[in-house]
């Protein structure tokens, strides 16, 4: 049993900062990771898209889907240690690898065989994965997932969420966080984190206002501060 259960769509952008986070305290402490499943497109199945979201959303939660079939497949063939490698892969791709844009456009490639093949080229994997992309018998896994992340939070919630200690520990939506802290400031705040999430009568600490992540793909370096915006919902809803 891992000390962390931390569930990720590969396209979230706060979902991908927090990793890195993790991935720092990881490489001081003696903490394990289990990378899990959390689809924002299956969690918004039931939304109405064109009437709540920007106009980018549905392609990029689909592409976010999409890729996790590829992470189901993948696990299935070579254990759920083959995740935490394929994350790091494709969000290092998605949201650090160039400058420019994160909006999905006609020229944008996530969620194709075209993106995915040289990220498993990379990590050594079969090229056979990227046939997951268009198979929708891998949902249900990803579906068990999500429900499973929603269980122990609430409806109310995006991504990423942390479950700590499984399978008593208490799980939260977060941190989001915009900048990538230190090496010494991310096992503050990860010791800040644990003692809130291991008082069990703990719910919620919550702000909207946001600043654009500290990433390439939104075009904030690592020395600076992204703008302030306000993601009520905490996706930018055009609607409430």
């Amino acid at each position: 049993m891992a000390d962390v259960n931390f569930y990720f769509d590969p396209v979230c952008p706060f979902a991908w900062m927090t990793s890195k986070w993790v991935r720092k305290v990881q490489s001081q402490r003696d903490y394990t990771v289990d990378w899990r499943f959390i689809s924002l497109r299956l969690l918004n199945a039931h939304v109405d898209y064109e009437a709540q979201f920007p106009p980018e959303y549905e392609a990029g939660h689909t592409a976010g889907l999409r890729l996790l079939r590829a992470a189901a497949s993948i696990r299935r063939e070579h254990g759920s240690a083959a995740v935490g490698p394929l994350y790091e892969a494709l969000g290092t791709r998605i949201f650090d690898a160039h400058t420019g844009s994160y909006t999905v456009d006609a020229t944008d490639l996530r969620g194709t065989a075209n993106f995915l093949g040289p990220v498993l080229d990379d990590l050594g994997l079969p090229s056979h994965h990227v046939e997951a992309l268009d198979d929708a018998g891998y949902d249900a896994e990803i579906q068990g997932e999500t429900d499973e992340a929603l269980a122990l939070t609430g409806r109310d919630v995006g991504t990423p969420i942390i479950h700590f200690q499984p399978p008593a520990g208490v799980a939260f939506f977060g941190p989001v966080i915009s900048r990538l802290p230190s090496d010494d400031d991310a096992v503050v705040l990860w010791d800040h984190v644990i003692g809130l999430a291991s008082f069990p009568g703990f719910a919620e600490l919550k702000r909207s206002l946001r600043e654009k992540p500290q990433l390439r793909a939104f075009g904030v370096t690592d020395d600076e501060a992204g703008v302030q915006e306000d993601w009520h919902g905490g996706s930018r809803r055009t609607r409430k």
